[in-house]
């Protein structure tokens, strides 16, 4: 009689388990962490993929080079996570125009690993509070959180043509070519 009572709990406990992570007073912060941890991990996987020969790649004259993207992005996470955090940017020395690929990559890691601290920190209950945007302007939490999510998707889509102009596999096509 013991052994079905205890799977029992263990069972209730394994259900509740997942529901425990997410807070449900915060889907829109939840969100935003969770995209914020995938477009890190696809994100930094596109920058280790190109070679470091080809950073200095640009489809036309008037782009951004890839290392520029690279470099773009780093200094747009602790910017938008900064300000969506409500806390000060952390002071990083700057990387020099054509930095190598392997600075630029740790880079990019340590602004994601910022942004997933600061966002850890984060809940819906300011979403309507206004926050410094880029100038001169504010803008609501909320608004800064979806411009971040959008500006990794569209860095992350252009890191994939110039992957894919050098005849490499975006990190998330490789999965579909494999199999």
């Amino acid at each position: 009689m013991k052994t079905p009572l205890l799977l029992t709990a263990l069972a209730l406990c394994c259900l509740a388990t997942p529901g425990a992570a997410q807070d449900p007073a915060a889907p829109v912060s939840d969100a935003l962490r969770s995209i914020s941890e995938r477009a890190g991990t696809h994100l930094v996987a596109a920058a280790e993929e190109m070679p470091a020969g080809k950073y200095g790649f640009k489809p036309t004259p008037a782009q951004m080079s890839f290392g520029d993207v690279i470099a773009h992005l780093s200094d747009g996470n602790d910017y938008l996570c900064s300000k969506i955090g409500g806390v000060e940017a952390p002071k990083r020395a700057e990387l020099a125009k054509g930095a190598a690929k392997e600075k630029l990559v740790a880079r990019l890691r340590e602004t994601f690993q910022f942004c997933e601290s600061t966002l850890a920190k984060t809940d819906d209950s300011k979403l309507g509070g206004k926050v410094p945007f880029f100038g001169e302007r504010e803008v609501s939490r909320a608004t800064a959180m979806f411009a971040a999510a959008e500006d990794w998707a569209d860095h992350y889509s252009q890191l994939a043509i110039y992957l894919r102009l050098n005849g490499l596999l975006p990190p998330t096509a490789k999965g579909k070519q494999e199999e």
